[in-house]
């Protein structure tokens, strides 16, 4: 449905349904609107009614009187098995921890930070702390002690809760220098546990009047940003921001919360310092779907997570999805079966994409001659991919940036559906969504229900809807600042909406290159091409004021180390692989490829190799793989000025 472009204030509208009579997912398509031809606003409306009252502290105590013996998450133990925790015990966990909160004399407001990995703790605390009244302050494990400082001092944080004594012990100098720092506790000496002892004197009933107290317009968290173009900042979310985002995600996303047969299950290994695993966190214990934390990104930590646990649902960012498609690929090389992976691959996508045209009307769907290939690859490669992943995967929540059509058919052809988001921490998470009855490859999908998307006249897509942050903490302005203008939030992205309504991002606002010939290019899509190749690990092009786009290349030390195995070379110095003659020329094949994608003035026409890896320790990368620009380009100006110097 199209109609002229409004200057209508954003709404929600009415809730819709999202199932039919017999529970199934129903398709909601989004009304569109159009200026000069071209849709320039999207409106999906919700799926779920608003909450009007009560928060997200109320959860595990529902859960707990619903469905009391509900395996809602899982807990691993030192010998590498996972423990059931039921609905009655994590309630009763929550609500220990919650009175020990209220015994060290925190009170109603009060921020505590919560300085680790992906634990079960992170999401006990989480829970508690809120029915404690309180606020919570996340902070990535790996930031540095300035960084910790800063967010403690800007958030106002009474207590600091630590995952090890290491990082206790390296923001401790730093204390006398935050008087608000009235607490530092520590998970791995027990003191969660303590926690809990402490609170044994704490009526039950004052952790109820502190539930109470809260209402869906509460402080829920500051999240601070990961500060790619400056100094973080608290982004305020309430709980009614959070029951907006994953009401409506768990009934838009029938397949990954709601499964009928198999028990849904998640496993969490993304950051729950960041707002996409923390919303997911959230969903799960919303919905009743079993929660399991892995800490650790490293294959030989999550390989025997996800083979032990089993989950029937991840989320991930593309880098991790390229990556498990990169190492495939190269054992089957090893194996002498590259040329047979790459037939299997094509046959995965071009099935993906027939399974795409007849979701959407395009086509009639994979043919009998391409069902006969995939069930024929399917235990040479397919199922292989899919153990990897603990060999019940059904389902990839995808997150952060593009995923790229390729890939993304691939995995839908390879019996892993993907459902491709996009949003900020503004938006406490996903604003747009892959809808599960219509995928559209290479998109990240239709507005959330209850979101409204619009294209400003500059390209700069906005946001409104409940899930939208009302503003960002300033504690010398005595709070929170509005964030909106008439209800939309600025992205700072660039995109383009279809006719259908589908967004497809093309870039950052404030990353874009303006050659000296006055040509504006967003780097992301070429960057998002070339990280997908085995041997590249990040990418960042370069070329504003410059007469032409050029190229910083890392490596990826996996794919490099294959590939001269393969050619019969010896491992070298990452110093030494800048002047390799078969590597440029292996990159070059791959530059040219990429440069088919655009026009001779966005085309790369140069590119070095840097000696060493974007790594979030250098500070060039966020904690969720984003490129810090200005970093890279201060780190690295004498290989910038190099490409330009013939």
């Amino acid at each position: 449905m199209s109609t002229p472009f409004p200057n209508a204030p954003a709404s929600s509208g009415a809730p819709v349904s999202a199932t039919d009579y017999d529970g199934r997912p129903v398709l909601v398509e989004p009304e569109t609107r159009r200026l000069d031809g071209a849709v320039r606003e999207a409106h999906v409306p919700p799926f779920a009614p608003p909450v009007t009252h009560g928060s997200l502290a109320d959860l595990p105590y529902d859960n707990a009187q619903a469905a009391p013996d509900a395996a809602v998450l899982s807990r691993k133990r030192p010998d590498g098995r996972w423990t059931d925790v039921t609905a009655t015990r994590f309630a009763a966990e929550v609500q220990a921890v919650a009175r020990g909160l209220i015994a060290e004399g925190l009170l109603p407001g009060d921020r505590i930070a919560v300085m680790a990995r992906t634990t079960y703790e992170w999401t006990l605390l989480d829970f508690a702390a809120w029915a404690a009244g309180l606020v919570t302050v996340p902070v990535y494990p790996t930031s540095s002690v300035f960084q910790t400082r800063w967010i403690l001092h800007d958030s106002g944080a009474v207590a600091l809760i630590t995952e090890t004594a290491a990082q206790a012990a390296a923001i401790g100098p730093e204390l006398a220098r935050l008087p608000d720092v009235r607490h530092l506790w520590v998970m791995e000496k027990e003191h969660v546990a303590r926690l809990a002892d402490a609170g044994a004197q704490v009526p039950d009933g004052e952790v109820a009047v502190r539930r109470g107290m809260l209402g869906p317009d509460t402080l829920a968290t500051l999240i601070y940003t990961s500060g790619t173009t400056g100094r973080p900042k608290g982004c305020a979310l309430s709980h009614g921001n959070f029951f907006a985002e994953v009401d409506n995600a768990i009934e838009l996303l029938h397949p990954v919360f709601k499964a009928q047969g198999e028990e849904p299950s998640v496993l969490l290994f993304l950051p729950m310092s960041h707002v996409f695993g923390r919303m997911v966190a959230i969903a799960c214990v919303r919905a009743r779907v079993r929660l399991g934390h892995a800490p650790s990104l490293a294959p030989d930590d999550l390989l025997p997570d996800l083979a032990a646990f089993r989950p029937t649902c991840l989320l991930t960012i593309p880098y991790m999805l390229e990556k498990i498609y990169n190492s495939a690929r190269a054992k089957a090389e090893a194996g002498g079966r590259v040329a047979a992976f790459d037939r299997a691959a094509t046959v995965a996508q071009r099935y993906g994409e027939a399974l795409e045209a007849r979701q959407t009307g395009t086509g009639s769907g994979p043919g009998r001659a391409l069902k006969t290939q995939r069930t024929f690859y399917d235990p040479l490669v397919y199922r292989r991919i899919r153990t990897a992943m603990g060999g019940r995967v059904r389902y990839v929540i995808c997150g952060g940036s593009p995923l790229g059509r390729r890939l993304a058919a691939f995995y839908a052809g390879a019996g892993i559906e993907i459902f491709e988001g996009y949003g900020l921490t503004e938006t406490t998470g996903a604003s747009t969504v892959t809808p599960p009855l219509k995928p559209r490859l290479g998109t990240v999908g239709w507005p959330m229900p209850g979101t409204r998307v619009r294209i400003a006249a500059d390209g700069e897509i906005l946001v409104a809807g409940d899930h939208v942050l009302r503003g960002y903490w300033d504690p010398q302005a005595g709070g929170v600042v509005p964030a909106t203008l008439d209800g939309w939030l600025p992205t700072g992205d660039i995109g383009e909406l279809d006719d259908e309504g589908y967004l497809t991002i093309t870039g950052r606002k404030k990353e874009l290159l303006i050659t000296a010939g006055g040509k504006s290019v967003a780097p992301a899509p070429l960057e998002n091409w070339l990280r997908q190749h085995p041997l590249i690990s990040q990418v960042m092009l370069v070329g504003d004021g410059r007469p032409y786009v050029a190229a910083l290349v890392t490596l990826d030390p996996d794919g490099i180390t294959h590939w001269r195995q393969m050619i019969g070379k010896h491992p070298v110095p990452p110093e030494l692989l800048a002047s390799d003659e078969e590597l440029t020329e292996v990159l070059q094949r791959a530059m040219d490829e990429a440069n088919k994608l655009v026009s001779r003035p966005e085309s790369i026409r140069r590119f070095t190799v840097l000696p060493v890896d974007f790594t979030e320790e250098a500070g060039h990368l966020t904690p969720s793989m984003k490129l810090r620009r200005e970093q890279i380009m201060r780190d690295f100006s004498h290989e910038v000025e190099s490409l330009y110097v013939r």
